[in-house]
């Protein structure tokens, strides 16, 4: 009931208590796992540019989940889900760092808020550059292609991808660099035609 076609951070539809939400609402279990599930990937992008570590991230990605859970009856079906899931995600990171800055790791609360509203802020303009990003992928030449896919997107260990690929480690780091350079000149010729 969880999948998503989109990578899982974590599953955090496992975290979710197996009931209904309260009769006051007509939005049922499975139509809040859809909406979950359809925000998740972008919950995780947005988590982890608030807090350095993925694995914190996906803690409080869990954490939003079970929150959203519990007051979803409070949601407004009229209104978009997603930045009504980030406002909640939003606490839940001041939530964590500030356990965090109790066990001595220092990230400023306000630091993360301002950060959260430019990215807010700049959400249409990602999307679109993630729409770029896409279209430039799909131009590369297969090989690199599986490159970037197999260390971005399939989170695989540096030493692992270039086993797979039988190349030496330097080599890859410095084919990724090119490929990298190669997708962001084809990204900002995107917007540059566009604007």
């Amino acid at each position: 009931m969880c999948s998503s076609p989109q990578p899982s951070y974590g599953n955090a539809c496992a975290q979710l208590p197996e009931r209904m939400p309260p009769s006051n609402t007509s939005l049922t279990h499975k139509q809040f796992i859809l909406l979950f599930s359809e925000a998740e990937h972008e919950l995780m992008r947005y988590l982890m540019a608030l807090l350095p570590n993925a694995s914190d991230a996906r803690d409080v990605l869990q954490e939003t989940a079970v929150a959203l859970w519990q007051t979803i009856e409070k949601y407004d079906q009229s209104q978009p889900f997603f930045p009504w899931a980030c406002r909640f995600a939003l606490n839940k990171v001041r939530q964590h760092l500030r356990t965090e800055a109790r066990r001595n790791r220092v990230f400023d609360e306000d630091v993360a808020g301002l950060i959260a509203d430019r990215l807010m802020e700049s959400a249409p303009q990602l999307e679109k550059r993630r729409e770029y990003l896409a279209a430039c992928l799909a131009k590369l030449p297969e090989k690199r292609r599986k490159l970037v896919q197999e260390y971005y997107l399939g989170d695989h260990p540096i030493a692992e991808v270039a086993r797979n690929h039988g190349l030496s480690v330097e080599a890859v780091y410095k084919a990724l660099q090119r490929i990298r350079r190669t997708l962001m000149e084809c990204i900002n010729h995107k917007v540059r035609t566009e604007a």
